[in-house]
């Protein structure tokens, strides 16, 4: 939808128009439907105002952020700093949506996934508060939403159905030594621990920048909860009881600990009348006070070593700050734009300072706010061994001399205009903006009642800010964060043989063999307990509690302005799309006068460009420059195909970039001189950059390796995944560690070819320029631009000489130090395939929250499950924080008999059919919309494409779904399988893979990874 028409709906009842003045019949003392209003607060920076209540009846805080925004939401929060490392609040945010007093399903929250009109439905857990938010465009759908989330929250059905807590957190099971099921009297029966949440922090902790952020946290906050792990370590998750786990919940989810957030154009008498509605009935269980949240007095900690059985590359060292609580708003905003003038680049001058002493491999600077007392990280990656305590001293005194000679005042305010530049796009990702907002305001809300809007404001901070500059206002916050902080903390992480892994394993042997005959068979009747009532379908009754839209209630497609081919010195695809004061440009340059082998070295030359020496700027200048005009430069590749066509596949440099209106001829300069001026004589900052690269390459791998798994799984099908795979995927990072570990022999021909590839790629005749501002905008940019410096390329004879290798299906697995896996299977496209696109959409909604999260996610026990059909053709499944892989394969070879055999309800496929349409006509901001024109364009699609597959999606029909089953029981005869994962888990399979390690030999701790779960 597009944000003229999203933002263009009639104002609410009860509100005035526009929204920046407050309504008189909101002022401080009303009362509205057992709400009295307390506050009216005007909020500048959205265009809107904030009204703040009470619940007369409970004490429960509400408010109420009024803009012109149809995309509306909710949230309720509750304050919930933990008291220990058990993940109560982690297992309970899973579980109270598993059903309620009112909605008696297992699933309500997958229910609402499946069948609602949500652009937003998650449960999110913080260190010190647990947040449900919802965000839809269908007012009568929101409420909906708010209704099932209301009754979740405040009466769960954990209390009478106890399985959920051992579903979703921890519960023991017997199995083999292939991790199969075993009976009691098997004499190779082992105990293992098994459950959602517990699964997925094993996943969450195998990141070694979890593990030392959890132990700076720790020593930094070692008398407050802070010191805990909110989400759950895993040894202690297996502490938490059932009685434990519901007086938490007595005792956190009261309204009286309740923070309600509703925004957007809403009917807000209305609104308040249907939540008051639901408060009033909600009753304190009378179970006590919640955890407190004190401040922690400040404390010097001392230094600290923690081992973790991780890839010795992941050695590292956090050296924190707290930089004061969270009511300095100002304070925690102007720390963020000192920590970019510092270490926001390779070329700031403390990171610079960290990069050439060469203590290790990479180093950043983080702001942790959203808490009680925000705090500054610096950490060392790929630490070198024995470097902790001349790391501390590096960064100390660099600090001590910025701070006495001055920072350069063109670095500060270039990182003041490009703070500024971020809170003005206000682009908050796969967030809906009433839910991102929601979160910032809790910021300083659930510290103290007295502000609620602190963290939605920003002008009047970075006007002050602006005005310090010339008075030291940053040397002397740089003085008191870092030089005279009376409250910081060291941590080293040491890469070890053992870790966690061998302490499970020791402490379930020694459970077991303190366990009886009868012991063990009664864990053996509990599991089997808890699968009965896994599997045990909903009653029709239950089902018929959930309220639900139906296609009738689906409103007319949004229409987005077209693409437009302008006249212009290059071939330019014009956007005519409100993008309030902010212009996007994306040049788009073809790669067909490559050879393949050329491809790694595009990955390399994007990862270089805008980081290196130009003609006429040093690194740092330029960086200085580009943050100073424009709100971002990047380079990157990806790949265009056919839907029709496999073989088929366009890849191309993307250069983006952009920055504010008044800014529009700096995006037709900079960008030039940085492809077309730029020197790759400096080795050493090139190693420096690479390495960086290929870390962050590594943690992707092992935070989500389940879009890298689908990235493989692509590739030995399609070309255009052959192409992208080797300009930024597992064959790139290959690549760049061979590179790396040649660097003394390769840097010079490396340096050649990158001019020579830059020479080939940066040519007139093969660019398309995409625009999206306003018209006006548009034309200062060519007038500025002309054809950009570009020249014809030097052989036009070779502008197509690209030839990807055919892809080859086969199985893979990457071993990765994680102590679970992700498991991607799929195969080529049938020839008994007939469904349209739209259909597959709506049969890939039902299988994903439907048979594979019952089979994978809830029985299985990985944290996260799907399906898709590419417009390809190509049938994929995909497991994330999975324990297992054999378990896992046969559940997806199973999904074609479940479509062969759907029965369910025409209300039950209404529901898919709405979720699906809806999830298509999200809004999204005008940047993502150019976006997704510009892909259509390139790869061929019809203007109508779009509108066609929304009408197949509202066509479907049962027959239509069940008639893709035949195409999908090819699956299990002729199919691939991509796993990362650890090495063990290669042989468990019972697959013949080819097993590549991506990174150094592992410990044999994380070998030892989850076991499968029982089946």
């Amino acid at each position: 939808m597009l944000q003229e028409e999203k933002n263009a709906a009639t104002p609410a009842c009860g509100a005035v128009a526009p929204y920046t003045k407050a309504d008189p019949s909101l002022a401080p003392g009303t009362r509205h439907a057992g709400f009295t209003v307390t506050d009216v607060l005007p909020l500048p920076e959205l265009s809107g105002t904030a009204y703040v209540m009470r619940h007369d009846a409970t004490g429960a805080r509400a408010m109420w952020i009024a803009v012109d925004d149809n995309e509306k939401s909710f949230s309720i929060a509750f304050k919930t700093p933990p008291a220990n490392s058990t993940g109560v609040f982690h297992i309970l945010e899973h579980s109270v949506l598993c059903g309620s007093e009112r909605f008696p399903v297992k699933e309500p929250f997958v229910n609402l996934l499946k069948t609602s009109m949500q652009t937003f439905l998650n449960a999110l857990t913080f260190p010190d508060k647990t947040m449900y938010p919802v965000a839809s465009t269908n007012a009568a759908d929101l409420k909906n939403l708010v209704d099932v989330y209301l009754d979740a929250v405040l009466h769960p059905a954990i209390y009478r159905r106890p399985r959920i807590f051992e579903q979703e957190g921890w519960h023991l099971e017997l199995q083999d030594a292939d991790g199969k099921a075993a009976a009691p009297e098997d004499p190779d029966a082992r105990l293992a621990y098994n459950g959602v949440v517990f699964n997925e922090m094993k996943g969450a902790l195998s990141d070694p920048d979890e593990v030392l952020f959890e132990a700076v946290n720790q020593s930094l906050f070692p008398d407050t909860p802070y010191r805990f792990e909110s989400g759950g370590d895993p040894r202690h998750i297996p502490e938490l009881s059932y009685q434990e786990f519901i007086d938490t919940h007595a005792r956190h989810y009261n309204l009286a600990n309740s923070y309600t957030i509703l925004y957007g154009n809403l009917d807000i008498e209305d609104m308040l009348a249907f939540v008051g509605s639901r408060f009033d009935a909600a009753a304190d269980r009378g179970a006590g006070a919640p955890n407190p949240l004190p401040l922690q007095a400040p404390v010097r900690a001392p230094f600290r070593q923690v081992a973790m059985a991780t890839a010795p590359e992941n050695a590292s060292v956090g050296l924190a700050y707290v930089i004061g609580t969270a009511a300095d708003r100002e304070r925690v905003l102007a720390t963020d734009v000192l920590l970019d003038a510092l270490a926001g680049s390779n070329e700031a001058p403390l990171k610079r300072a960290v990069l050439d002493a060469d203590l290790g491999d990479d180093f950043t600077a983080t702001l942790v706010d959203g808490e009680l007392q925000p705090q500054v990280l610096f950490q060392l990656k790929g630490a070198k061994p024995g470097v902790a305590g001349r790391f501390r001293q590096l960064v100390e005194d660099t600090c001590a001399r910025l701070a006495a000679d001055g920072i350069d005042r063109t670095k500060l305010e270039a990182s003041l205009a490009q703070g500024e530049f971020n809170l003005r796009e206000g682009d908050w990702g796969s967030y809906a903006d009433g839910v991102a907002l929601s979160m910032q305001a809790m910021s300083s809300w659930l510290y103290d009642d007295a502000r609620p809007v602190d963290y939605l404001r920003y002008e009047d901070q970075m006007a002050h800010m602006r005005a310090g500059l010339g008075n030291g206002y940053f040397e002397r916050l740089l003085r008191e964060l870092v030089c005279d902080s009376p409250h910081s903390c060291e941590v080293e992480l040491v890469p070890a043989e053992e870790g966690a892994g061998a302490a499970e394993k020791d402490e379930l042997l020694a459970r077991q063999r303190a366990m009886t005959p009868e012991d063990l068979a009664a864990v053996a009747r509990e599991v089997e307990a808890l699968r009965r009532e896994q599997e045990a379908p909903d009653s029709p009754e239950a089902l018929a509690t959930l309220p639900r839209l139906t296609t009738a209630d689906i409103g007319p497609a949004p229409t987005d302005a077209p693409l437009q081919r302008m006249d212009a010195p290059l071939p330019c695809l014009y956007h005519d799309l409100p993008t309030h004061r902010i212009d996007y440009a994306y040049l788009y340059f073809d790669l067909g006068a490559l050879d393949f082998a050329d491809l790694p070295y595009v990955g390399v030359l994007t990862d270089l460009l805008g980081k290196l020496d130009t003609a006429d700027h040093t690194a740092s200048e330029l960086d200085t420059l580009i943050e100073a005009n424009l709100g971002n430069l990047d380079f990157f590749a990806e790949t265009y195909g056919h839907d029709d066509d496999l073989a088929f596949a366009d890849p191309k440099l993307v250069v983006a970039e952009s920055a504010l209106s008044e800014n529009v001829a700096a995006l037709a300069t900079i960008a030039p001189e940085v492809w077309s001026r730029t020197s790759f004589a400096d080795a050493d900052r090139m190693l420096a950059i690479l390495t960086q690269r290929r870390i962050l390459l590594a943690q992707h791998f092992v935070n989500s390796g389940h879009s890298s798994a689908m990235a493989q799984l692509t590739g030995l099908y399609s070309k255009v995944s052959v192409a992208t795979n080797a300009m930024g995927g597992v064959e790139y990072y290959l690549f760049l560690k061979d590179l790396l570990a040649h660097w003394d022999e390769r840097k010079a021909d490396l340096a050649a070819r990158l001019e020579r590839i830059s020479h080939q790629v940066f040519c007139a005749d093969n660019v398309h320029v995409s625009f999206t501002g306003p018209r006006e905008d548009c034309e200062r940019f060519w007038k500025a631009a002309g054809t950009l410096g570009l020249a014809s390329a030097p052989d036009a004879s070779a502008t197509q000489r690209l030839a990807i290798p055919e892809p080859r299906p086969r199985n893979l697995f990457f071993s990765i130090p994680s102590n679970v896996c992700f498991v991607a299977e799929g195969m080529a496209p049938s020839a008994l395939d007939r469904g349209t696109v739209g259909a597959w959409t709506v049969a890939s909604r039902m299988l994903s929250f439907d048979y594979l999260w019952n089979e994978v996610r809830v029985k299985g026990g990985a944290y996260g499950t799907g399906f898709r059909r590419t417009t390809t053709g190509l049938q994929q499944y995909w497991s994330f924080r999975d324990p297992g892989v054999a378990g896992t394969l046969r559940r997806y070879e199973g999904a074609a008999d479940w479509m062969a055999n759907w029965s369910g309800t025409a209300d039950e496929l209404d529901g898919y059919v709405v979720s699906v349409v809806a999830s298509h006509d999200a809004p999204a901001k005008s940047r993502s919309i150019a976006r997704r024109q510009d892909g259509e364009f390139f790869s061929a699609r019809p203007a109508t494409w779009r509108d066609e597959v929304r009408a197949q999606e509202l066509a479907v029909t049962a027959d239509d779904v069940r008639a893709l089953a035949p195409s999908m029981r090819q699956l299990a005869a002729d199919h691939a399988v991509v796993v990362f994962g650890p090495r063990q888990k290669a042989a468990e399979a019972g697959l013949d893979f080819e097993v590549v390690d991506l990174m150094d030999p592992q410990p044999a701790d994380v070998a030892d990874a989850a076991p499968e779960p029982g089946e």
